[in-house]
């Protein structure tokens, strides 16, 4: 199995190459990695199913092949390179970052093609642990970030992440650790192999730092299958990523994915124990933002019995609109959150 190395890392998200599964490692095999800020004191369940760092692929596209067939409810642990796929390391400086290539970016590890799954259902996939690598890297490449025409001089930073909660960014300020997956999604329909830099209605590169460990996340599925796909991930990111770089960072992240029939959604929603959440997708913050507020007004349509007006008011009253990011071009992601104690399902 790969051992994660010690590397930085540059732009916003990146992604995937694929090869087959492997079983469970031994506990010490490729585990060189230190512990999540927000690990939970429950239980992780065994992993059943093992993917290497290296069966990835870097488009989206229901042309690619599974590396993995599982049944739902499957337990799979994936080990993910970082954004670059290794053209950083923790030593790297600008001659590193200045050479970079787009081409590898965003290396996914699966896809994974789900027993049972088949277009109209959904994929739930819980995010039970999500462990550190050693190291992390974030950058500004010219031309790149929601403040391009600002900041026109490319800079790196490195990280050393290793049994770290926090890392130091500079002199008096420390920035928590609170790692998550950038990429998640499934395969859309379609032939074409597509950018994974966008979000879209499949998920893939939707950098919304509340996907973390304990998160249920649910994307409609296009193809036979699903085929999910995980990576891009990121030690610490503000909701926006305004540069275009989070920490990037290698990463272990241990999942469980699950096949619901008859769960109708348009794009990627998640829940947590104290909240539910649609995402929504657009070239706009405007446009991206009357999605979801239309999305959660469907959802508490369906899932809570209201008439559309009592859920408009009602997310006017308790729906909090975030912005995930606005990097990722063409495509920007807002989300609304809605409480489970509004709700009375907490």
């Amino acid at each position: 199995m790969k051992k994660f190395k010690t590397s930085l890392i540059i732009p916003v998200c990146l992604a995937i190459v694929f090869t087959t599964a492997c079983n469970t490692p031994e506990a010490g095999d490729a585990n060189d990695i230190g512990p999540a800020e927000n690990e939970t004191t429950e239980s992780v369940p065994e992993p059943q199913y093992s993917l290497t760092a290296d069966q990835t692929h870097n488009k989206f596209s229901r042309t690619i092949e599974p590396v993995l067939r599982v049944p739902s409810g499957a337990i799979i642990e994936a080990y993910t390179e970082d954004a670059a796929d290794q053209q950083i390391d923790v030593n790297s400086g600008l001659e590193d970052l200045n050479s970079l290539s787009f081409d590898p970016i965003h290396p996914l590890t699966g896809p994974v093609y789900v027993e049972g799954a088949e277009p109209g259902d959904v994929l739930a996939v819980k995010l039970h642990k999500i462990e550190i690598g050693d190291w992390g890297w974030q950058a500004i490449i010219p031309g790149f970030g929601f403040l391009a025409e600002d900041f026109t001089a490319a800079t790196i930073r490195t990280f050393e992440l290793k049994g770290k909660n926090t890392v130091e960014f500079r002199d008096g300020i420390n920035i928590p650790l609170r790692p998550f997956p950038g990429v998640m999604g499934v395969a859309p329909d379609t032939d074409s192999l597509l950018s994974t830099i966008p979000p879209r209605a499949n998920g893939g590169n939707m950098d919304d730092p509340n996907l973390v460990e304990g998160t249920t996340v649910y994307f409609p599925v296009f193809v036979e299958g699903g085929l999910f796909s995980i990576g891009d991930a990121h030690a610490a990111q503000g909701l926006g990523e305004i540069c275009g770089t989070a920490i990037e960072a290698p990463m272990r992240f241990v999942y469980e994915i699950n096949v619901i029939k008859g769960k109708d959604i348009k794009e990627p929603q998640y829940e947590t124990d104290d909240y539910y959440a649609v995402t929504a997708f657009a070239t706009t913050i405007d446009e991206a933002a009357k999605k979801a507020a239309r999305y959660m007004i469907d959802y508490l349509e369906k899932e809570h019995g209201m008439d559309r007006t009592d859920a408009y008011m009602l997310c006017s009253l308790a729906g909090d609109l975030k912005i995930a990011e606005v990097v990722d071009v063409p495509h920007m992601l807002v989300t609304m959150h809605i409480s489970k104690d509004v709700l009375g399902i907490k």
